[in-house]
């Protein structure tokens, strides 16, 4: 065993600099085989030793963790103390009792809370990665976490590349890897050594976790992964601190909320009950329980069942949730911020025409692309294709020579052409298509009908002035030349001069069909769009006017660059488009847009919008997207689609509604009880009711409630966005609490001064008051409008008519002397049930007052 320790030590002592190691020598070092890849045993055995290649050490929460996670709150902690001590010094079976209803209510919330993350596992499994390795000597598809040191990777245009390695072989292999190096062009890789104190960039024999293929295609030998990589230790460092999330500032808000408020009661009542000579610790427990009570115990059950259901649900549209704490964020999204390519527009680059320098449809210039389209052989691009796909020209006739690949510094491409039957070499031509500016610039001449005429400052203006004719009606311009040249085997970029300009290609990407409707319900949904793009701003411009997107302002990235942060703050929000931004102002417009208050949506996919992604409130991204982004993202699209977007912030906000409902019902009932309970100690000889009692009605009133998720909205929630709103909540508690208490004390009165209860009856009567009106009220609280317009789901009714069973019967039950309970005269049990219809008909009145009031 020490031996294979030391062993794998000098293998990682030795493999420090591996991009200067001779293929053979490291390959040794990994025990691999470059032909035939690692066995599945030696894979799975390297798997379970070096962990599953992840950007991240997230690990799937255990059912264990999860169970005990129910009772991490302090309040319960002190509950459960107190319990014990109640169990030691006097009365086991009440402690015994309180410790059961604390368990049940801790396991309806793991239940809720285990399903939803087993659901949430499933939906996010339907966007893994994967990606091609040589295992076996078979070519295998394998998730992207189970890549192993010492697998052979296959890699071809658009791999996520999946660790870091060592090419071993490579045919017109790009590489973007800007988010390691910066480098806005994709770098070519090559086999092969190269110096030990080689630079990121410097190592063309390295193939980096993070990024993927522009181009070409190629093997990789895999020697690092997750964490251990370049980009794996970038990634962790991005999620030291993920952003809060609206939703969760909201939650803590009211945690503190109730936190205050408990603290004042517990103490209060504590002290008061002490004071007129109570016993301690009945009356520490039933301040305790008095705090509990306050709480929405099962808050998190509730939210997890709405974040649960609005996830499945989203699903179904198409949306899969990675972050189930956003689904409200998408809810509350005012601003969404996103390309135009494929969002607006079809995403589908088509040739809309090919003109000569006059601006007339030319044949020549269309011939000429195709061929240069049609026989080069580097980088993929969608242009080539879009040309090569408008017409179906026979080329049989014509045989390649040689091409002058596309770079990102010439930005064109060159290819040498002949015609076969003709023979001359005359006819010999080098046909060059690419960026306008960089087309002319080899020029010397234009075709002007059959003659070559100078190129003079005067023609230049002109084809400068059609070409922003063009960009102002969104169309992308590419200028085509050509010469005629000597045969040679090869040529070389100085053979690019002196060239004859012939003409343009223009370039069309559509609107999305139906996009502008989509977009008028996004604007009545409350929602603005922003347009972030690298095109040049008259086609940003056009694209959106094309869809109807009324344009305040645009800013490019050059005016971007030149304001502070405090100067774009203003300016982001007044900006409907972004033009020519580089990818690292993306990030900036964020952050400036969310410290205007906004609730941001940012919609990406490649790597450069990680960072974007991370910073927004809402990261969107789409199924084919690169790794990274998907990784950033809370929400991935199976479609990159506005109506689907649409669907999803529908969900958020039904989701983020009913989860208020919760918090109005619970906060509101919680409090008034608990307020009329403290009241009631002051004046009453013995406790209004038993800790055990207090717990149970807690219980009770919130089995209801957990059917919420499945509940009707009202429209009102759907057609705006929503925030969080702490104030309006404590106002909310406080007013409907205080009717609450109003009812309670009518009940004190019926049962002090009519029945002359004693304390079992009391607490009997008081129990039952307090179950009924909570499960009742629950009718009218959970919709703005009056209860029969707005029909409540039939799980909520048949749970709360179950609760109200279950509490008619308790008092005449078995359990009953166990509780504390005594059986009700039949009159006292219709007194009852008239004060509670009394008091949902005045929780309406006074909800039509409330609400006219907010207004």
């Amino acid at each position: 065993m020490e031996k294979r320790v030391t062993k794998e030590k000098a293998k990682k002592n030795g493999l420090k600099e591996y991009w200067a190691l001779p293929l053979d020598e490291l390959a040794r070092a990994l025990d691999a085989n470059l032909e035939k890849g690692l066995t599945q045993e030696e894979a799975l055995r390297r798997l379970e030793e070096a962990g599953p290649n992840r950007l991240n050490g997230k690990k799937r929460l255990s059912a264990l963790s999860i169970f005990l996670a129910q009772f991490k709150s302090p309040i319960i902690f002190i509950l459960i103390f107190a319990t014990i001590i109640s169990a030691v010094v006097q009365d086991f079976i009440d402690a015994v009792i309180i410790m059961s209803i604390v368990l049940v209510s801790a396991i309806l919330s793991f239940i809720q809370e285990y399903s939803a993350n087993n659901a949430a596992e499933k939906l996010k499994a339907r966007v893994s990665v994967k990606c091609r390795v040589i295992r076996d000597n078979e070519e295998k598809l394998i998730p992207i976490e189970e890549v192993v040191p010492g697998d052979i990777v296959l890699l071809a245009a658009g791999s996520m590349i999946p660790g870091d390695g060592i090419v071993v072989g490579a045919r017109d292999l790009f590489v973007n890897q800007a988010v390691l190096t910066g480098e806005t062009f994709p770098a070519e890789k090559k086999s092969g050594a190269v110096n030990p104190q080689s630079s990121l960039p410097e190592r063309t024999n390295m193939v980096f976790m993070g990024t993927s293929v522009s181009s070409g295609t190629g093997r990789a030998l895999i020697v690092e992964t997750g964490k251990s990589t370049m980009f794996g230790q970038i990634a962790h460092k991005l999620s030291i601190r993920p952003p809060m999330t609206e939703f969760e500032r909201g939650i803590r808000r009211l945690g503190y909320l109730l936190s205050e408020v408990m603290f004042i009661l517990v103490i209060v009542i504590f002290a008061l009950n002490v004071a007129f000579k109570k016993p301690v610790l009945d009356s520490l427990l039933f301040s305790i329980a008095l705090a509990v009570g306050l709480t929405p115990q099962l808050l998190p059950a509730i939210i997890t069942a709405n974040l649960s259901q609005g996830s499945r649900l989203m699903a179904k549209a198409g949306v899969i949730v990675r972050r189930l704490s956003a689904i409200e964020n998408f809810g509350s999204m005012s601003v969404l911020c996103t390309d135009k390519t494929g969002t607006i527009t079809e995403g589908v680059i088509k040739l809309d025409r090919a003109l000569d320098v006059n601006g007339q449809p030319s044949d020549l210039v269309f011939q000429e692309a195709y061929l240069n389209s049609k026989f080069q052989a580097g980088l993929y691009n969608p242009l080539d294709e879009a040309v090569v796909s408008s017409q179906n020209l026979d080329v049989g006739r014509w045989k390649k020579i040689d091409e002058i690949p596309y770079d990102f510094v010439r930005k064109r491409l060159t290819v040498v052409v002949w015609e076969e039957q003709m023979g001359s070499p005359n006819q010999v031509r080098m046909i060059t298509k690419g960026a306008l500016d960089n087309v002319l610039a080899i020029c010397s001449t234009f075709l002007q009908g059959d003659r070559a005429l100078p190129l003079n400052p005067e023609v230049l203006e002109r084809i400068h002035q059609l070409y922003l004719e063009w960009s102002e009606q969104g169309f992308r311009v590419l200028g085509v030349a050509r010469k005629f040249v000597e045969p040679k085997t090869a040529y070389l970029k100085e053979d690019e001069q002196d060239m004859v300009f012939i003409g343009f290609l223009l370039f069309f990407d559509p609107p999305k069909e139906g996009v502008k409707d989509t977009l008028l319900e996004l604007q009545s949904l409350g929602i603005r769009l922003k347009i972030i793009t690298g095109d040049n701003r008259f086609v940003a411009e056009y694209a959106a006017r094309s869809i109807g997107l009324k344009i305040k302002r645009i800013l490019t990235g050059k005016e971007l660059d030149s304001l502070d942060d405090e100067a774009l703050l203003r300016v982001a929000d007044e900006t409907d488009i972004f033009a020519a931004v580089d990818p690292n102002q993306k990030q900036r417009i964020i952050l400036a847009l969310k410290k205007m208050g906004n609730v941001v949506g940012f919609m990406g996919d490649g790597v450069n919008d990680a960072p974007a992604l991370h910073s927004a409130d809402v990261g969107i991204s789409v199924e084919n997207a690169v790794d990274v982004a998907k990784e950033a993202a809370d929400f991935v699209l199976l479609k990159r689609d506005l109506e689907v977007l649409k669907e999803g912030i529908i969900q958020g906000r039904r989701t983020f509604a009913n989860t208020l409902k919760y918090i109005f019902m619970a906060t509101s009932a919680n409090f008034g009880n608990m307020f009329s309970m403290a009241g009631a100690s002051l004046f009453l000889p013995f406790l209004p009711l038993l800790p055990k009692q207090i717990l149970l009605i807690n219980l009770l009133t919130d089995l209801p409630e957990m059917t919420i998720a499945l509940d009707q909205v009202d429209e009102t929630y759907i057609n705006n966005p929503h925030r969080w709103d702490i104030t309006f909540i404590r106002r909310f508690m406080l007013t409907f609490g205080s009717l609450s208490s109003i009812f309670d004390f009518a009940t004190f009165g019926l049962l002090l001064l009519l029945m002359r209860a004693d304390q079992a009856l009391f607490q009997t009567g008081w129990f039952v008051e307090s179950v009924l009106s909570a499960a009742t009220v629950i009718f009218s609280l959970r919709t703005r409008l009056p209860f029969l317009r707005n029909r409540p789901a039939k799980p909520l009714l048949l749970a709360t008519g179950l609760v109200a069973l279950i509490v008619l019967y308790l008092p005449y039950s078995p359990l009953s002397p166990v509780m504390g309970f005594k059986p009700l005269p039949l009159y006292f049990l219709l007194s009852i049930i008239g004060i509670v219809v009394i008091y949902f008909f005045s929780a309406e009145a006074l909800k039509r007052a409330f609400y006219r009031k907010m207004k």
